[in-house]
């Protein structure tokens, strides 16, 4: 009878031990990192129109880190470079006769840090709007007073100062818009300020 009992105790344990229910088994999955989605801007549409500024002297801020040059600059000119992708912009995209930005974007504008005289007139020292009225074979040249303006809406009683000046047809054209000061070979105290774009050149000489 003891050895009936204590086979049947030892078999209840057996079953009990059948019946529990099994830990389940943790299957480890694979990690997978998002990739972030690349974008060329997250805060801002990038311009294809981009800002840029010449100086004159040409570079001067590294000048001025060299500290080849102490003195402050002549003249700044602030622009944003439209390019050319493969349409005929003068006559074409910019009618003869009608006002243009000289760029994109905000008005063009030219820093003077000292007084300097075109054609015989002097121009303060300030800030100004700088656009030009297209010709086939001349430009008018404007400068105005309407500051920290978007594009350009003329205002013939804001301009202050205007010149004719000549262009050029070049053999090559330059698919950017470009404003760059050139000093002239003539003396150190002159330098023509160089508007090129397509096949035309425009060169306003200015004298300080």
């Amino acid at each position: 009878m003891k050895y009936f009992a204590a086979a049947l105790f030892f078999c209840c344990i057996a079953c009990n031990e059948q019946q529990k229910p099994s830990t389940p088994t943790t299957i480890q999955k694979d990690t997978i990192t998002p990739v972030a989605k690349e974008i060329a801007n997250p805060y801002e549409p990038v311009d294809v129109s981009p800002m840029d500024m010449s100086y004159l002297p040409v570079d001067y801020p590294k000048l001025k880190m060299a500290k080849a040059i102490t003195t402050p600059p002549i003249a700044r000119v602030i622009y944003s470079r439209p390019h050319r992708q493969g349409r005929k912009i003068f006559g074409n995209l910019l009618k003869w006769g009608e006002p243009w930005r000289l760029g994109a974007n905000e008005a063009t504008e030219i820093d003077l840090f000292q007084p300097i005289t075109i054609q015989n007139k002097k121009i303060p020292q300030g800030r100004y709007i700088l656009y030009c009225i297209p010709q086939e074979n001349s430009w008018t040249l404007v400068f105005n007073s309407n500051i920290d303006s978007w594009g350009l809406k003329p205002d013939p009683q804001k301009d202050l100062f205007s010149f004719q000046i000549p262009v050029q047809h070049s053999d090559t054209t330059a698919e950017y818009f470009t404003i760059v000061f050139q000093p002239t070979a003539a003396n150190n105290r002159s330098a023509n300020l160089i508007m090129a774009w397509d096949d035309v050149v425009a060169k306003l000489l200015i004298n300080y």
